[in-house]
């Protein structure tokens, strides 16, 4: 099967942007967030609910909000109605369904939207996770049995793979802190702003040996939604159109055996490729890179994944300072989910259309032509990728 293209439809865009707070925002449900967020966004476009025939909603790890925010937004003869569950990767996902749903009638506008709210007062941010153990029997709990609870954990054994086939240190890792950290200074709406050093990484506490607390994301209450439509529209309406050029998705589906590439290789390999064919461009071609940074680790693999630098030398890259504010590759340039905000597949997203629109304030990066966003879900289980540009696609 060939790539998948829209060019017939003239293609689809993003054409508005909502952001609720973030953090420790108390009192108000993942509903409450996604109603905000929704409606920010149709307004950033300059629409109105009544505009939007499409909603996609993806509930985050407390899963509280589902297709009947429909009703809640007292949204009429919707053509195109889903809950999405792909955690890290639905974002991506589902501007891709959006996109082809678009392309074949099935919808105009479609706002699709993450919400959740898992911090409770007076609790730690790492318990709102606590409780989302599977039930395991057998070979299955055996995992369980040998301290693979939670996703620090897991992810890091694949952290420690890495580090064992490549040489990756922990201070590589800490350097990928400290540049999304430098990022988030400059970004007004980040939860985390005071500097920090490589020192501060090296001495914050243990969580999963070898990740320390700086190399794990923050945890937030809110929501985002972005308003795709095609291209056409988007060109007419408030905002820069921010264009979607490529996408591509890939699960490896890996299992626990000897010759499984965990660790090493992840979806972002095949995803990747995929987004760059179809959006047409190389990947030397890519001047921002907004990647899922559930831990520092995922930035580095994936950078490797996607082609930024050979497999093994993401650990020298970071290192160099490639991607920190001022490096010849830009990345996270909000700060990301380690010093940002953590909205699963939609923190990437959403700093890629702030990029590709000009409108980062301080941290804007000057050549924003083509922005590459991935999205991660489960333990590398889940990978989606997208191209987007502000130009649109000839």
């Amino acid at each position: 099967m060939g790539v998948i293209t829209h060019e017939a439809s003239g293609g689809t865009a993003i054409a508005g942007l909502g952001l609720t707070e973030m953090g420790k925002v108390y009192g108000r449900t993942a509903t409450d967030f996604a109603v905000e967020a929704v409606g920010l966004a149709a307004a950033d476009a300059g629409l109105s609910l009544s505009d939007i025939d499409g909603l996609l909603v993806n509930p985050g790890v407390k899963n509280d909000t589902d297709l009947r925010l429909q009703s809640t937004l007292q949204m009429r003869d919707t053509r195109l109605l889903a809950t999405m569950q792909g955690f890290g990767s639905s974002a991506g996902q589902m501007v891709q369904y959006a996109s082809m749903a678009i392309a074949n009638g099935m919808a105009d506008v479609v706002a699709c939207v993450y919400a959740d709210a898992p911090l409770t007062e007076g609790k730690r941010a790492g318990a709102s996770y606590g409780g989302q153990k599977r039930a395991m029997e057998g070979v299955q709990s055996l995992q369980f049995a040998a301290g693979l609870q939670a996703a620090p954990e897991r992810y890091a054994v694949a952290a420690r793979r890495h580090m064992e086939a490549y040489g990756t240190t922990s201070e590589q890792l800490g350097a990928v802190a400290v540049a999304a950290r430098q990022w988030a200074a400059m970004n007004p709406h980040a939860q985390m702003r005071e500097p920090m050093t490589l020192a501060d990484h090296q001495a914050s506490r243990m969580i999963a040996d070898p990740l320390r607390l700086l190399d794990c994301c923050l945890v937030s209450n809110g929501a985002v939604a972005i308003i795709v439509t095609s291209s056409d529209r988007a060109e007419a309406l408030r905002q820069p159109p921010v264009h979607v050029w490529g996408w591509g998705q890939a699960h490896p589906g890996y299992v626990n055996r000897r010759d499984s590439e965990f660790g090493l290789v992840t979806g972002a390999a095949r995803s990747g490729a995929d987004a760059l064919a179809m959006a047409g461009v190389k990947v030397d071609e890519i001047d921002v890179r907004e990647l899922y940074d559930c831990f520092t680790y995922t930035t580095l693999v994936t950078l490797e994944d996607y082609g930024f630098c050979a497999k093994g030398e993401g650990g020298e890259f970071v290192a160099s300072g490639a991607i920190a504010p001022g490096g010849s590759h830009p990345t996270n340039t909000g700060g990301g989910e380690l010093s940002s905000f953590y909205m699963w597949g939609m923190t990437p997203l959403s700093e890629a259309v702030i990029q590709a629109r000009g409108q980062g304030g301080e941290r804007q990066v000057e050549k924003h032509d083509l922005v590459m966003v991935s999205g991660n879900g489960g333990v590398l289980d889940f990978h989606s990728t997208l191209v987007v540009s502000p130009h649109r696609k000839s």
